[in-house]
């Protein structure tokens, strides 16, 4: 048995074997540290964004709080606003998503 996994080891594609570690998904911890770069911002504003869950796949899931529940900005808040920058700070995030608080 363990002969067969030194031959795969050795023959394996090295390069699948690393994307696939460097695409793990951000730890929640991560996410919410960057979120609480930018809630002081949207607090000013009158709301608020509260992560919901890290998907295993890495998809963050926020619910957009207060003046951000019924903003007619809502999507310009989300994408420019936190879904690139946070996508460009933490590795691993194929998207963010609002959920209903």
């Amino acid at each position: 048995m363990w002969e067969r996994i030194q031959l795969w080891l050795e023959n394996a594609d090295r390069v699948h074997m690393t994307q696939a570690w460097d695409d793990l998904p951000p730890t929640r911890e991560a996410v919410e540290s960057w979120l609480d770069q930018i809630r002081p911002a949207l607090v000013a504003d009158g709301g608020n964004v509260e992560l919901n869950v890290v998907d295993r796949d890495g998809t963050v899931r926020i619910a957009l709080e207060g003046a951000c529940t019924d903003c007619p900005t809502r999507l310009a808040t989300l994408r420019p606003g936190i879904e690139e920058p946070l996508r460009e700070a933490l590795a691993g995030i194929p998207a963010v998503i609002a959920v209903d608080s």
